[in-house]
């Protein structure tokens, strides 16, 4: 059962009910690494990190322990359009919750000595962020096919700009991007919703003072431009070959969003069986992870391919890549191969429903991004619509563009 509210402030409220005796609940916040200004590279993530680190009335360690000293988990992640904070723990302590939430989210101080501590720990980060290129290449890949725009620098910044963060200048950033009517509070439990309504509104129903007591702006976020798909090599040293490619895709409002996720699933969305894996390591034998991978935005989206060789391995995986997505292409899938994909595809989202956390994880981000949270029924019913006729079409107006492709070598 789904409910949802509005606070005076403008700041959304949606409550899943629950019989579990673990709850969640947390604050999405509309903004992220992409509403950045020139200088402020990082400072979404950093102001992530600062929301633990004190408030008016509470010191950093008490935040830490506010939560955890009743069982519960306190946690937060920045992406590229949204930040959330958010927490989980057993459900007698949902006013606990809610009420740390709204201190640390509209009360915290950022003050100077805490800044310079966290700076170093977000550069220990970077550092060991560095170190993993699985990862790492992902966001270089993303620097490449949005170069020069807000989606193309990384979420943690970099060393020069972090050490010119400032409490003013944090300040600044929050009192820009976290506008209760750019916000969603979530809840998922068995806490019925008139006391989810009355503590948000106990703890929640205030509007941070505007900077300089003028009007807060209207968000505006520029669609990306177009580039010539581009190939680069980075050397690293690494034992392996490291190949990412990917084409622009549609962004998250996109009536045809369920087919290339369907897509996604079939050629290497992290099955045994995807066509992928069983090519490239079941019958080859030439690699142990291969995957690909649908990031949707707001105005644009990424469709990614990834793999880790032997070097002398690379060029012959990138020809059987192309040809599994050539065969998506040019051969509609049978009745038989459609039906086990889309129950494939259900039984995997299914199981993933099962994790409570990332539940109200989802049911947050699609209130914050659509207005409207979409039941995993209803989910199933957009898979059992999808045609072979809709598959191969969209893979062909994905995949007819030459690809961008980086590889560290």
């Amino acid at each position: 059962m789904i409910q949802t509210h509005t606070l005076l402030n403008g700041l959304r409220i949606i409550h899943r009910s629950s019989p579990s005796d673990i709850s969640y609940c947390g604050i999405a916040v509309n903004t992220g690494t992409r509403d950045e200004l020139p200088g402020e590279h990082g400072i979404a993530h950093f102001v992530e990190h600062m929301l633990f680190k004190g408030t008016q009335k509470r010191r950093a360690h008490h935040v830490a322990n506010r939560m955890e000293d009743v069982g519960g988990e306190l946690d937060a992640y920045t992406a590229k359009e949204e930040t959330f904070i958010y927490a989980a723990f057993p459900g007698e302590y949902l006013s606990r919750a809610v009420e740390l939430l709204g201190d640390i989210v509209f009360h915290s101080r950022f003050s100077g000595r805490q800044i310079e501590r966290e700076r170093e720990v977000v550069i220990d980060e970077i550092l060991s962020y560095d170190d993993s290129p699985s990862e790492l290449i992902y966001d270089d890949f993303e620097n490449m096919v949005f170069a020069g725009h807000d989606l193309g620098h990384y979420i943690l910044g970099d060393q020069e700009t972090l050490h010119s963060f400032t409490t003013g200048k944090i300040k600044s950033f929050v009192e820009r991007q976290y506008r209760p009517d750019g916000m969603v509070f979530f809840s998922f439990g068995k806490t019925p919703f008139s006391k989810v309504a009355r503590l948000a509104e106990r703890y929640l129903s205030f509007a941070p003072t505007p900077l300089n007591g003028a009007s807060l702006p209207v968000k505006q976020r520029i669609l990306p431009g177009v580039l010539a798909p581009a190939k680069a090599e980075v050397r690293k040293e690494t034992s392996q070959s490291h190949v990412i490619m990917g084409w622009r895709t549609f962004d998250m409002h996109h009536p045809h969003k369920y087919v290339l996720y369907m897509i996604n699933h079939i050629l290497g969305g992290g099955s045994l069986n995807s066509r992928l894996n069983a090519s490239l390591r079941e019958k080859h034998g030439l690699i142990y992870n291969v995957e690909s991978n649908l990031t949707l935005y707001s105005d644009t989206g990424l469709f990614t391919v990834y793999f880790a060789s032997d070097p002398k391995f690379r060029e012959r995986c990138l020809r059987l890549t192309g040809k599994e997505i050539e065969k998506i292409m040019q051969t509609e899938l049978t009745p038989m191969q459609l039906a086990r994909a889309r129950r494939q595809w259900k039984g995997q989202m299914g199981i993933a429903a099962e994790n409570h956390e990332n539940s109200a994880l989802g049911m947050g981000k699609a209130f914050l991004h659509f207005g409207r949270y979409m039941p995993l029924n209803d989910l199933f019913s957009q898979i059992d619509r999808i045609t072979s006729q809709e598959i191969r079409e969209v893979a062909n107006e994905i995949f007819s563009s030459p690809s961008f492709e980086l590889s560290y070598v």
